[in-house]
């Protein structure tokens, strides 16, 4: 009885050809294309079907869905022709979530880039001699500033990311030969990216000394032979090894290498570009920090703890970088102007000491009890809405594969909601405009305002009131 049921409730859809030979419908078609509102429209009948056959629809509610196809095909041509790249608001706590686009860059980025792409650019001329200039001098320049309190010349080139500068260091440096890396620091981080594989891509072959959790420099000095070509130094981005442990310091393994005639290049991972410690951030290296130790080449990330859009930076030795910039793989790895233009204004940023003008910086730097403010004007505005608010103390943490010991003090607006459970609370922030990207814990959702730009405070209560 019940198939019966359905199948008559399936006789009740009209077919896509009756419905695009519909007045509203064919309105649609005429200013959106035939086939963009056909697809559209078998979207929503497929929905529909979908419904019928779950149970979820008897012959009255369907007749009145069968009324508002039209508008429901209209939706759907909307979300369709929308961006499915959109902003969303991180109420998470953690700064650099890499599955929400890791770093915010700097609002003076986004002039520059619409500065700078809108029109043509000196990208790779060199306007003072009038011919083929090299378009890694925009930011080498600034990195010089930067870097110019080292005793030693440096210099500094951008390819894609962190993974395609570690591949185009080991290429240039240690194709066909031995790279020695201690068996502790063969790390795996986000998207399956494991030290052992981009070595063997790279062309270079993996030599592993040590045990998991101690290496000593004797184990390096006994692995070296005329096939080494590199030491290679990995950053332990995100996790650390406690207890029974042992690690060769910077200055042993810059010592040895000096002293057989060997590159060092460390994959630092977060490339700091100011010293973390004065935050309560321990562990972090700065490129400064290897710099200064006299590490021939660093490779690092533009898009963490820099505060700039995602690519891989390598600084080090200028003849090893020119080496690397000859190489092929540079070209095949290399960015574009919008990312030159980008990293160009967050360095701009470094060079005046505006560091609150960098938002990865600037949420590092609020206080627990600027946050806290923050959070109590937000509580004050849901005192009519039918959500229990709470502020509690809590925890941001850094995110992105850096500092992972490290966490910063803050204050967390807990909610709960009678009508809802704390899954389905999280699930109408995530679908609100714009979205809210929350955590829950212990039965509450918890919003931390460390990630949340000021301005943006104002619609998380919009978003907190309209919830019934």
């Amino acid at each position: 009885m019940k198939t019966v049921a359905k199948n008559e409730l399936f006789r009740e859809l009209p077919s896509v050809d009756e419905l695009i030979r519909t007045p509203a419908v064919a309105a649609l078609a005429n200013s959106n294309g035939v086939a963009v509102v056909t697809d559209a429209t078998r979207l929503v009948l497929t929905r529909l079907r979908e419904e019928i056959t779950s149970g979820l629809l008897d012959l009255e509610s369907l007749r009145v869905a069968v009324n508002a196809i039209p508008n429901a095909v209209e939706a759907q041509i909307l979300e369709s022709l929308s961006p499915s790249l959109r902003p969303v608001i991180n109420a998470t706590g953690v700064i650099l979530h890499t599955n929400l686009g890791r770093a915010p860059l700097p609002s003076s980025a986004f002039d520059y880039i619409r500065e700078t792409a809108t029109s043509y650019s000196n990208l790779e001329f060199d306007l003072t001699r009038g011919e083929r200039g090299k378009r890694d001098v925009h930011v080498d320049r600034l990195f010089r500033k930067l870097l110019a309190q080292l005793a030693t010349d440096v210099s500094t080139i951008v390819v894609n990311n962190n993974a395609a500068a570690v591949l185009l260091g080991l290429n240039t440096l240690a194709d066909g030969g031995e790279v020695i890396v201690s068996r502790g620091e063969l790390v795996e981080i986000g998207g399956s990216f494991r030290i052992p594989d981009i070595m063997a891509k790279s062309g270079a072959i993996l030599r592993e000394v040590g045990t998991t959790n101690r290496t000593r420099i004797a184990d390096y000095e006994k692995a070296i032979d005329d096939r080494t070509r590199l030491l290679l130094r990995v950053h332990r981005s995100n996790f650390e090894i406690t207890g029974f442990t042992e690690q060769p310091s910077i200055h042993e393994l810059v010592k040895l290498a000096h002293e057989r005639g060997l590159p060092l290049m460390e994959d630092l991972g977060s490339g700091a570009l100011v010293d973390l410690e004065s935050l309560g951030l321990h562990g972090e290296s700065t490129v400064l920090d290897s710099l200064r130790s006299e590490i021939d080449v660093v490779t690092y990330s533009g898009d963490k703890l820099l505060g700039g859009p995602q690519a891989g930076l390598l600084s080090g030795r200028p003849d090893l970088i020119s080496r690397m910039r000859s190489n092929s793989l540079f070209r095949a790895l290399r960015v574009d102007k919008l990312t030159y233009a980008a990293l160009e204004a967050t360095l701009l940023a470094y060079v005046r000491r505006e560091y609150d003008a960098v938002p990865v910086l600037k949420m590092l730097r609020l206080t627990p009890e600027e946050i806290r403010t923050r959070t109590e004007r937000l509580c004050e505005t849901l005192a009519p809405s039918k959500l229990k608010a709470e502020i509690i103390e809590g925890e941001s943490v850094i995110g992105g594969g850096a500092a992972p010991s490290s966490a910063l003090t803050t204050h967390l607006l807990a909610l709960s909601c009678a009508n809802h459970s704390a899954d389905e609370l999280c699930t109408l922030l995530r679908r609100s405009d714009p979205a809210i990207i929350a955590r829950v814990e212990e039965g509450r959702v918890l919003l931390d305002l460390r990630t949340v730009f000021l301005e943006q405070d104002t619609l998380i209560a919009d978003a907190l009131r309209s919830i019934e």
